[in-house]
C-alpha cells in the first residue's frame, strides 16, 4: 500500500506533526487566571500560547483545520480532508499528576483520528498519550502491549513505541512513547493521570523529571472530524463515587462504575452491598434527567431519583440525560 493509505504511517506522520508542533513552542508559564474573559478567538495556523487561562497548541501542515478557543478551557475543533495533518487543543504548560476532568462531543468517523490527554517529559525524552476515544486506527495494533490498568470506571491497555531520529521539543531524536488506550470509548470523563503513570512505572516505563505541557488533544491525519471539547483540573464526570461512611448503625453501601456513554447520554451501575433491603438516592446534577432504568424499582426523574430492589438482585442501572452536563450523581445508601 501506498503511504498515503497506511494506517501505521499514518499514525507515525500524525505524531511526527504533533512533534513539530511541540517543538515550535515557546516558552511559556500558564496564567493562574484572567482579570476578564477573553472572547472567543479562531486558530487556523501554527501557534501557542494562553487563553482564559488555559494553555493552548495549534499545529498543522496543510488544510481545512481550525480550533476556537472559547469560554474557560473549552475548544472546538473541525477538519476535512484537504489536510493531512493536524493536532491541537487546551490544558496547562506544565504536565503533573493532576486530574483531568473533560467533556462535550468528539466525532471520528470511521477516520484516523484521536481524542487524548497528551504530553512530554525530559530527562529521559518521552512522548506519552491517554487515549480516551478515536477512531479507524488503534494505536495498540502497532506498540507493544505491556499490560492493563483500571481506572476511572475503564480498563486501559498499555503500550510503548519508539520513534528513531524523528522530531521532538528537542529536534530530531530517539524517543520512546508511552500509551494508555481505553478499550471502552468515551468522549466525556475524568482521567487521574497519576494512576496511569503509576501503572507505566510498575511496566518499567518511567517517565522523565522534566515535564514540559500537557493538553487535552484532538488529532487527525487525512480525514474530516470535529470536536467540542472542554478541560478542568479536578474530579468530575468519571470519577466512582460511593456512599459516605454509614452512621447510625447501618452499613449499607452503593457504588457507582461507568456504563455505556452516548453522544447525549451515559449509563451507570448501581452495586448495593451489606444488605438485600435498600433504598438508594441518586441526586443528579443540574440540567440532567433520568431516561431508563433496569433491575430495581425507580421513581423520579430529576433531582434526587429513588431506588429501591424489585427482586432483581442487589445491581441495577440509570440512564441519564446529561444535557451538557457529564458531572456523576451523589449516590446515598440507607437500610430500607
Amino acid at each position: 500500500m501506498t503511504a498515503a493509505r497506511n494506517p501505521r504511517r499514518g499514525r507515525l506522520r500524525l505524531l511526527a506533526g504533533a512533534a513539530c508542533a511541540l517543538a515550535m513552542t515557546v516558552s511559556g508559564v500558564l496564567v493562574a487566571g484572567v482579570a476578564h474573559a477573553e472572547a472567543d478567538r479562531t486558530v487556523s495556523s501554527n501557534l501557542t500560547g494562553t487563553h482564559n487561562g488555559y494553555y493552548f497548541s495549534f499545529w498543522k501542515d496543510s488544510g481545512n483545520a481550525s480550533v476556537t478557543l472559547r469560554e474557560n478551557g473549552r475548544y472546538t475543533s473541525s477538519w476535512d480532508r484537504s489536510t493531512n495533518n493536524w493536532v491541537g487543543g487546551k490544558g496547562w504548560a506544565t504536565g503533573t499528576r493532576r486530574t483531568v476532568s473533560y467533556s462535550g462531543s468528539y466525532n471520528p468517523g470511521n477516520n484516523n483520528t484521536y481524542l487524548a490527554l497528551y504530553g512530554w517529559t525530559r530527562n529521559p525524552l518521552i512522548e506519552y498519550y491517554v487515549v480516551e476515544n478515536f477512531g479507524s486506527y488503534n494505536p495498540s495494533s502497532g506498540a507493544t502491549r505491556l499490560g492493563t490498568v483500571t481506572t476511572d470506571g475503564g480498563t486501559y491497555d498499555i503500550l510503548r513505541s519508539q520513534r528513531v531520529n524523528q522530531p521532538s521539543i528537542d529536534g530530531i531524536q530517539t524517543f520512546y512513547q508511552y500509551w494508555s488506550v481505553r478499550q471502552q470509548k468515551r468522549s466525556s470523563g475524568t482521567i487521574t493521570t497519576a494512576n496511569h503513570f503509576d501503572a507505566w512505572a510498575r511496566a518499567g516505563l518511567n517517565l522523565g523529571t522534566n515535564h514540559s505541557y500537557q493538553i487535552m488533544a484532538t488529532e487527525g491525519y487525512q480525514s474530516q472530524g470535529s470536536s467540542d471539547i472542554t478541560v478542568r483540573e479536578g474530579s468530575g464526570g468519571g470519577t466512582n463515587p460511593t456512599t459516605p461512611p454509614p452512621t447510625g448503625g447501618s452499613n449499607c453501601t452503593a457504588t457507582l462504575s461507568a456504563g455505556q456513554q452516548y453522544g447525549d447520554r451515559f449509563n451507570l451501575n448501581v452495586a448495593v452491598q451489606n444488605t438485600s433491603n435498600w433504598t438508594v438516592g441518586l441526586t443528579l446534577n443540574g440540567g440532567q434527567s433520568l431516561q431508563n432504568s433496569w433491575n430495581a424499582a425507580v421513581s423520579g426523574t430529576t433531582g434526587t431519583v429513588t431506588a429501591r430492589p424489585n427482586g432483581n438482585g442487589n445491581t441495577f442501572g440509570v440512564t441519564i440525560m446529561a444535557n451538557g452536563n457529564w458531572t456523576w450523581p451523589t449516590v446515598t445508601c440507607r437500610t430500607s
